[in-house]
């Protein structure tokens, strides 16, 4: 895959919750997991996003260990540090103070420049109702 491939997307996001507001941050990877996501061999599917010591990590979400990696490959469900500035985070922070608000990864992609991005997402869970009318809408559509 080349560089400009690389969009893993978590599909599930858009289906159970409602998104607020989209953020795009850096990743803090090691060097077999940038190979591994190069290689696209990751999923956001169940991954969330919290505030630790005033820092944005991103828990849960998988990149799988690197084929060819030895002693020094990665955990696959590691914590993750986002890379965003310190106004953005504390925008976040009082955002998640709001009952039912959570922040989601949607999407895991590499920039022109080879970086390791994700764009997160704030947002509000969906009730049951709310997915099967969605479900109908995008049947007659």
């Amino acid at each position: 895959m080349s560089l400009s491939n690389i969009n893993i997307k978590n599909k599930k996001a858009w289906f159970e919750y409602e998104l607020l507001d989209k953020y795009i941050a850096g990743i803090q990877l090691t060097g077999t997991e940038i190979k591994s996501l190069r290689e696209g061999k990751a999923n956001l599917t169940d991954g969330f996003c919290t505030v630790l010591h005033n820092e944005i990590w991103m828990v849960n979400a998988l990149i799988a260990e690197y084929t060819h990696g030895s002693h020094t490959n990665h955990e696959p469900k590691r914590k993750r540090k986002l890379l965003l500035n310190r106004q953005e985070i504390e925008k976040l922070k009082k955002k998640l103070k709001d009952k039912g608000i959570t922040l989601i990864p949607l999407r895991l992609f590499i920039n022109e420049k080879g970086l390791a991005k994700v764009e997160i997402a704030l947002a509000k869970g969906k009730k049951l109702f709310d997915e099967v009318y969605d479900s109908v809408e995008d049947i007659k559509n």
